[in-house]
Order: C-alpha cells, then structure tokens, then sequence
C-alpha cells in the first residue's frame, strides 16, 4: 500500500511502498477514506518533537474509513462498515480509564504517534474505541471530528466548563481553535476571537465569535479584553501552543476565572504565581477527548449543531500531502484532509 512515511527531522517524509497491516484478534483493519492533516504533525516533522516510536513511522491521526477486516474477537464492528477513529485509543484498564479519565490514559495509544497511523491506503486499531458513522455524515468530513472537533470538544464542556453567558476568549483560530469558538458558542457563551490573521478572525465570527481582536494590531490583548468584558474573561482558552500567548490568555481572565490551555508547547512559561492565589484563578490543562464523548458529538455534528463542512476547505490525494502543510503554514487553510 502506498503511505508517507516519517523518517525523523532530518529526511522528513517520503511516499513509500509497505506492506498493508496485519492485524490481533482485539483489531480491525480499516481503508482509509481521509485524514485530516493537523499542525501536531508539523510539531514532529519540522519542530523536533519526538515520536513516543521511533521513525520510521507512519503519521496521521484524524481518520475515517470503512472496515476492511475484523479481528477474531471483535463483535460489535463488521467488515463494511464506516467508522471514525479516535485520534487516542486507551487501555481501559489502567487508574486513569477506571477513574473516567480516559483521556489521559497510562497506557495511551495515539495514532501516528505509538503506532503507524493514517496517511496511508489502510490502517490497523484496535477496536475498542473505534466508533461507527451514520450514513449521514460524509466520510471526507468526519475526518476532522477525531481530534479537530474532539479535542476541544472536551476543553470546552469538561475542562474550560463553559456555561451559558460565560464570556469566553480563544487564543488562536486554527483546525482545533475554530471549533473552540463553534461549541463555545453552541454552550450559550459570549466569545471573543484572537488571531494574528484576519482570514481566520473572519472565519471565528462565521462561526460564532461575538468580537474579533487581531493581535498583531493592539497593544496588549489582555487590555483589548478587559476592555471588552469590564475586567476579565470569565474562561480563556490558549489553543496554540506559544508562550507568550499563553502567559496573555492568563492576564485576560477576571478575578475568579479560569484559564484553559489546550495548545502544546515543550517550552517554559512565566505567570505570576501571587496572582493565581490572591485571583482565585483557575488554571488547567486539556488533552484529547475520553471515549464517551465521542458518541454525543457525533450526534451534533449529525443534526447540523456543529457545522463541519465548512471547515473541510482544502482536500488533497495522499501523494500531495505536502501541499496540505504548506496551505496550514500560509494560513489559507482552516483544515485540509487527505484522501488515500
């Protein structure tokens, strides 16, 4: 089968011939419909951020397709049928999965990350996660709910705990930030869209930002805000990954507020520690989305709650995968798949 394989920072990708996956008793093997392409896999390709399996590795973590095989032991998914799956797969068994918090299981599984993943013809999971797809909800899109709509999914109802009225401020417009603006608002909040590109602040109002401030023409953010809500955000969310706006999404939040951080960064941060007690400032950490999310989402994105087609803007074939990175880094993009 044909599959871009990741040979570490130094070769980068290259589009190669392997060998389609055997598949465990507990697995299935799924074709690959699309991928969604996700700024994580720059983070590896570009960044230096290590793979958890060395290279050579498969990336791609944003998947759909239709199941080609099962596993001998796998009951509840049949050769034929369209699935989504998970950006994450868990252990179900360790403190963390008992505990409810799947998400940050001990002995996680992530897709081109642990083991091969998705841009390629054909991929093998394990099943357990592994959910199926209404007819209703095209195999292009659904792409982007494993980890695009999932993932903030999850900062936005479990971890930011938006509630209706809330004002709430989403640094960063991107793949994952677009749809912090889209469920936040879905919950009942006021949102504010910060961006340093005035295409993606376009897009967050489309999709349901109140106010819009492009960072790279004010002052200080933070004072944009307080401006905005008469003395801080209730909850801000950081959905890029950078220091600097990280530290900024902090002095946005009012006293009593919380901040969320969604978007990785291995470096360092300074915020003042005096200001978190003496504010009652919450601040908290958000990875993935646990299994059981999953299957309401899925419900809104088929009643038409959450909007996905629009997000699809770009669709290459797998062999122009770099072009899809190319669009991301120019900012033209608000999320591009790739089809096998």
């Amino acid at each position: 089968m044909k599959a871009a394989v990741f040979h570490g920072t130094d070769i980068g990708l290259k589009f190669e011939d392997i060998s389609i996956p055997k598949i465990g008793p507990g697995e299935i093997l799924v074709k690959v419909a699309a991928c969604g392409v996700c700024h994580t896999d720059l983070h590896y390709i570009e960044h230096g951020v290590p793979t958890h399996k060395k290279p050579p590795l498969v990336l791609g973590h944003e998947a759909s397709g239709v199941v080609e095989e099962v596993g001998a032991d796998v009951t509840r998914l049949a050769k034929g049928q369209r699935v989504l799956i998970p950006a994450v797969l868990t252990c179900g068994e360790c403190t963390f999965c008992r505990m409810g918090r799947e998400n940050i299981c001990s002995a996680m599984t992530m897709l081109g990350n642990h083991i091969n993943g998705a841009y390629a013809e054909y991929v093998g999971v394990p099943a357990k996660d592994v959910l199926a797809l209404p007819d209703s909800i095209p195999l292009e899109q659904a792409a982007i709910i494993a980890d695009a709509i999932s993932t903030p999914y999850h900062a936005v109802k479990n971890r930011a705990q938006v509630r209706p009225g809330d004002t709430v401020v989403i640094f960063g417009c991107g793949g994952v930030g677009i749809n912090a603006v889209q469920l936040a608002t879905a919950c009942g909040a006021y949102v504010i869209a910060v961006d340093i590109n005035d295409r993606k602040l376009e897009w967050a109002s489309q999709f349901g930002a109140v106010k819009t401030i492009n960072a790279s023409k004010v002052d200080r953010v933070s004072k944009e805000v307080k401006k905005l809500t008469g003395g801080g955000a209730d909850i801000a969310m950081e959905v890029i990954g950078n220091p600097k706006t990280i530290e900024e999404a902090f002095e946005s939040v009012r006293i009593g507020g919380r901040l969320c951080v969604v978007g990785y960064t291995h470096e360092k941060i300074s915020i003042v520690a005096g200001k978190i007690m003496f504010k009652e400032i919450e601040v908290v950490g958000s990875l993935g989305c646990r299994p059981l999310d999953y299957a309401p989402l899925i419900r809104m994105v088929e009643s038409g709650a959450i909007d996905i087609e629009r997000q699809v803007t770009h669709q290459f074939p797998l062999a122009e995968l770099e072009k899809a990175f190319a669009v991301m880094k120019e900012g033209v993009s608000l999320r591009s798949v790739v089809i096998p």
